[in-house]
């Protein structure tokens, strides 16, 4: 789901994981809004190649805006909400070397929880 600052929907439109990419790639650059989650980070990567501009949101921001039962279809609605206000705070997308550093912490974390 995309829509302009004029809230003009673009499109909307389901995908599964491969053909995400194959979508951005056919497109003009455009500005890529995601709830921030593990797998957030990976796809920001990819999508950033292909020249769109990646904008993470954190959960506890985009939860005002789901407007009915938890859905997928709901969610994108209050991602593009939530990146439409002008006061929202973004999350960078983490580098690939953050990502290893993070998983061998909670990795190291999970081994001490273990031993004691």
């Amino acid at each position: 789901m995309a829509r302009a600052t004029t809230g003009r929907l673009y499109f909307a439109r389901s995908f599964l994981g491969g053909q995400v990419l194959v979508f951005f790639a056919q497109q003009p650059n455009y500005v890529v809004a995601m709830e921030a989650c593990a797998t957030a980070h990976g796809w920001g990567h990819e999508v950033g190649k292909l020249g769109h501009s990646v904008r993470l949101i954190p959960p506890v921001y985009v939860k005002p805006f789901v407007k009915r039962q938890k859905s997928d279809a709901a969610d994108a609605e209050a991602i593009v909400e939530a990146a439409l206000r002008c006061a929202m705070r973004f999350v960078a997308v983490k580098t690939e070397d953050q990502q290893a550093r993070a998983m061998l912490f909670r990795t190291r974390q999970m081994f001490v929880g273990q031993r004691t």
